[in-house]
């Protein structure tokens, strides 16, 4: 809010810089078409950046599904349709792999020496080989699983006591503790994630932020003045101690045998042994490492969360899912990783789930990295990108009953249409680590137990309100009463 009232406050100098450098208009140029803005900070004003994919969405209604913006210097384009996806993908992935410059992102991945912020370039064609070989790959998925099982077991044998007792459970924080419990045996090999929730809370927040010099540089001087560029220095060096003590233990002579095999050990590995294409510095593993905080601590918590939240509002889908995981469990204590490519109905209920609330409703902006035409739009080099997910999700012309919740439309087989995880060379390294989790989460719970909704209240009380920011968080936590079937 400080930041947007400094920048009313700039629209004189705004405006004297507008008339010393505008250039004249090319009007022989078919642009994505958009709403009209200010000279200079463009539609800066007109955006609610509190959800922000909801806003686009509205907007690309109105302006068609390749839409433009302009916000300060930059010239953005929203897609929201999935025929212009398929576009993209079959023509221009590599032109759409790009990465904007953002003053957040940047800092948070050390420079972009990541994964998920790198520009399309070497470093990142050898983080992610290194990501997809030794981090996600199906053998490493594969080894995971006894770490998935254990976790959940826990989960399970406390939500039997709470049974027992008649106890309300609170189903997002117990998702929520279950989940940071799993990522912290993977990617640091201990037990126990409490001191990592506080700091994951400010890192998100801070790079869902608002920074002016993204959009103005010249104007920098308000994101110190407001204290947003004291704020980002601040947790970015918070987060950097918390990896270097991390990775610090790690190299410890007397660590527990489980670091060894974990995300930093294996990392680690790759330093030691000289494997990667270039010599792999201690902050590419933390940028690497707060890639894997950041986009694998909030995925499978929502997903499974707003999975749950459907099937309560959908009782005879959950009767329908149960039926088939306990005509397949029988007296089982678990369902296993096994039984899971035997339950398509339950596969297709998760998918259903992405479609609707994708964890990531607006990832990461790309940037083109030189001219085309998507839709019949010429689209600049140097153009920011938004993938509306959340659009894309609810596209009538895509999706039959597009804002219903109906999981056998996923029963024919794949559906192409299902961006949750992005495509082409951007696509999410971790999409097979994420589906193995949601998938034995959701399978066990269900199996498991009868789930009900407290006293007093009814399915239509059920509510899918959104918490704001770039995650897609359910703003009321789901509170349900169990009891053990199985």
């Amino acid at each position: 809010m400080m930041s947007l009232i400094l920048l009313l406050l700039s629209i004189p100098v705004i405006f004297i810089l507008y008339f010393q450098t505008r250039k004249p208009k090319n009007g022989n140029k078919l642009t994505p078409p958009g709403p009209p803005g200010l000279p200079i900070i463009g539609n800066m004003l007109q955006i609610d950046g509190q959800f922000l994919y909801t806003h686009f969405q509205r907007l690309s209604k109105q302006y068609g599904p390749v839409m433009s913006l302009k916000l300060g210097i930059r010239r953005v384009v929203v897609i929201s349709s999935v025929e212009a996806v398929k576009e993209i993908s079959k023509s221009y992935d590599a032109i759409f792999s790009g990465r904007p410059s953002l003053v957040a992102m940047n800092r948070l991945s050390y420079n972009g020496i990541d994964i998920g912020s790198s520009d399309y370039n070497d470093t990142w064609r050898e983080m992610r080989k290194i990501s997809t070989l030794h981090l996600f790959s199906p053998k490493q998925v594969q080894s995971s699983y006894p770490i998935f099982r254990d976790e959940v077991r826990k989960i399970m044998e406390k939500i039997a006591r709470d049974a027992s007792s008649s106890t309300v459970v609170n189903f997002s924080e117990t998702t929520m503790s279950l989940l940071r419990n799993i990522m912290v045996r993977l990617v640091f090999g201990v037990h126990g994630g409490d001191r990592l929730n506080v700091l994951l809370r400010e890192v998100l927040v801070i790079y869902a932020a608002f920074f002016v010099e993204d959009y103005l540089p010249s104007l920098r001087w308000i994101d110190r003045l407001s204290g947003m560029a004291a704020a980002l220095d601040k947790i970015f060096h918070k987060l950097d101690s918390f990896c270097q003590e991390l990775i610090e233990e790690h190299m410890n002579p007397n660590r527990p045998k489980s670091m060894e095999s974990d995300f930093i050990g294996s990392l680690l590995r790759i330093k030691e042994n000289g494997s990667s294409s270039f010599p792999l510095t201690l902050n590419h593993i933390k940028a690497v490492l707060v890639d894997i905080l950041m986009g694998g601590s909030d995925t499978v918590e929502n997903a499974i969360v707003w999975t749950m939240t459907w099937l309560m509002k959908k009782p005879l889908v959950m009767k329908k899912l149960q039926e088939e995981i306990r005509r397949l469990g029988g007296k089982k204590d678990m369902i296993d990783n096994q039984d899971i490519e035997k339950l398509p109905y339950l596969r297709a209920v998760i998918k259903e789930a992405f479609r609707l609330y994708p964890p990531a409703p607006l990832p990461v902006p790309r940037e083109t990295t030189t001219k085309c035409t998507v839709n019949g739009y010429e689209i600049e080099g140097g153009t920011m990108v938004y993938i509306n997910v959340w659009a894309i999700g609810r596209d009538p012309a895509a999706w039959e009953n597009a804002d219903e919740f109906l999981p056998e439309r996923f029963l024919e087989g794949q559906n192409p249409e299902l961006v949750t995880f992005g495509f082409g060379r951007r696509g999410c390294p971790g999409m097979g680590m994420t589906m193995a989790e949601v998938e034995l989460v959701m399978a066990n719970l269900v199996y498991k137990f009868n789930w009900e909704l407290p006293v007093g209240m009814k399915e239509e009380d059920i509510d899918f309100e959104c918490k704001p920011g770039a995650a897609l968080h359910k703003k009321n936590d789901l509170c349900l009463v169990a009891t053990v079937v199985i």
